[in-house]
């Protein structure tokens, strides 16, 4: 299999892809508003305790109150609201915990009310963002998360990740963790620790002990509701989150990117050769023809290569996914053999669907008949082992009498939602659009108030490919011959350039700055 991870930097916001054999598996969205992100620390206030849900409201800032569940408190909870609470009155002069003294667990069947006030300030973090009318879930049990460890305040245990399966290496871990682990931190080690050299390990402790302290300090004079910490960026969080896996590229658009990346993996350096920086003319998703998977792999429908598709609806409370064999049938096989074919290669797909958009909740898919239950058994195995990369918690039940299979799948971030389908720009949804025959004419008529009127010395125009091709024609057997575009830079004094777009309409366009910024045309 082979990986590539691609991030297209734009001024408003980071597109994130995962590939898998060039095919789109992931599709990730981070805006310049990342607030209420999974892992960013809030300290709030205590709106209300509501002992029959056993559950309490804290105003962390956000429109609608944080949900914080007693199952979240965590058992050092006491400890935690101790320690930032003698923060606060300026009662402890370190922020470490070798001599903090710490309180008894919390029960594990206990009531809210017998732990939270209300009024009271609380450090929170943020174990999964707001979707739809909620407001984001919330945890206590704070923790780290770095490229090789979480580190996590109040504990003093070491876990090891069960995914690495030698005693050895086990062992020489939790060794190393014994003598460098400061007193009062417990530690899980993460996969990506494997083999890793002591210095490497060391780092990364002493990044993650620093982040600790640094939010400390803000603790002690933030006023609630503040964000005291925020989590990575979506793109360093994904590259710390797959360390361990095997990326055969990692390509980037943005030199500012790049030399954060470069910076990021500087402990990895067989990673950093597979780092690349695209300079090509065309747009980085455009070049790899990322657009058009998007635009073909959301939506109602979603069609496979042998005329096979599945319908995806959602609705509050769960995902349902019909898989129909459209006209597919092969005359050689029986009516079970085609089902099978066609549910074992929907199965693939519903597999990459719900890594694609994000899908969390109950997930309800309705697979085509099989009455044989060796072959119900098959689909089954599949679609879990097509599962496996799949870094959501989730569990696959096996199929019902009734064809149907049940995933749940843990959902801590709004699902993405690409609209497939848009109100034409050029007509606004009328149906009528101004004579073709002028569109060059209007274009001109852009470029001519932008450059003249605004003073800008150097814009880009994106359209639709055919329009761009028409506006940098040449005619090959006229050595005289000039494009319109080279016209219009005489004509205007100006550097002018042409970048075409699969993602525009037929009439669309739009005209961007030296900065890349878009020059909104009225």
């Amino acid at each position: 299999m082979n990986y590539d991870l691609v991030i297209s930097s734009q001024p408003s916001k980071v597109d994130i892809a995962l590939l898998k054999d060039k095919k789109l598996v992931e599709l990730h969205e981070e805006t310049g508003n990342s607030a209420f992100q999974v892992g960013d620390l809030y300290l709030g206030r205590i709106r209300k305790v509501m002992p029959g849900l056993n559950a309490a409201f804290i105003d962390v800032g956000y429109e609608k109150d944080g949900f914080q569940h007693y199952l979240d408190l965590g058992p050092r909870v006491r400890s935690m609201m101790k320690f930032i609470e003698l923060t606060r009155a300026g009662k402890l002069k370190s922020p470490m915990l070798e001599r903090f003294r710490l309180e008894a667990e919390i029960e594990k069947t206990g009531k809210i009310n017998e732990v939270l006030n209300q009024g009271i300030d609380i450090l929170v973090q943020v174990a999964k963002e707001p979707i739809s009318t909620k407001g984001p879930r919330l945890t206590t049990e704070l923790s780290f998360a770095g490229k090789f460890m979480v580190l996590v305040p109040f504990s003093d245990k070491v876990s090891i990740s069960q995914k690495i399966k030698t005693n050895d290496e086990k062992k020489r871990l939790k060794d190393i963790f014994k003598d460098i682990k400061p007193k009062g931190f417990g530690l899980i080690v993460r996969t990506a620790a494997q083999n890793k050299k002591v210095k490497d390990l060391e780092d990364d402790l002493n990044d993650l002990v620093e982040r600790w302290v640094k939010m400390v300090e803000k603790v002690k004079n933030a006023k609630p509701p503040t964000r005291v910490m925020g989590e990575l960026s979506r793109s360093s969080s994904m590259l710390r989150d797959m360390l361990s896996s095997s990326f055969d590229n990692i390509i980037v658009d943005s030199p500012d990117v790049h030399k954060e990346i470069t910076k990021y993996l500087s402990a990895s350096p067989e990673k950093l050769n597979k780092l690349k920086l695209h300079k090509g003319p065309q747009a980085l998703f455009e070049s790899l023809g990322l657009n058009k998977q998007i635009k073909a792999s959301f939506g109602k429908h979603v069609t496979f290569k042998n005329g096979s598709y599945l319908v995806i609806e959602h609705t509050e409370a769960l995902h349902v996914i019909d898989v129909n064999s459209g006209p597919r049938t092969n005359a050689q096989n029986d009516q079970e053999t085609n089902a099978l074919e066609v549910n074992l290669e929907a199965a693939r797909e519903v597999a990459r669907q719900l890594r694609l958009r994000d899908m969390g909740g109950i997930i309800v898919i309705d697979f085509i008949d099989l009455h044989k239950a060796e072959n119900r058994k098959e689909l089954y195995n599949l679609l879990k082992d097509e599962m496996k990369d799949d870094r959501a918690k989730h569990n696959v039940l096996p199929p019902s009498k009734f064809g149907l299979v049940q995933i749940t799948r843990q959902r801590v971030r709004p699902e993405m939602d690409i609209k497939t389908k848009e109100k034409c720009p050029s007509c606004g949804g009328s149906g009528e659009i101004e004579a073709s025959v002028l569109f060059d004419t209007d274009i001109e008529n852009s470029v001519s108030f932008v450059m003249n009127e605004q003073n800008e010395k150097s814009i880009t125009i994106k359209v639709h490919p055919y329009i761009a091709s028409y506006l940098t024609k040449t005619e090959s057997w006229l050595p005289w011959s000039n494009s319109i575009v080279k016209g219009w830079k005489k004509q205007f004094s100006g550097d002018i350039k042409v970048e075409s777009s699969t993602n525009y309409h037929f009439m669309e366009y739009h005209i961007y700055n030296s900065r890349g910024e878009e020059i909104r045309l009225n």
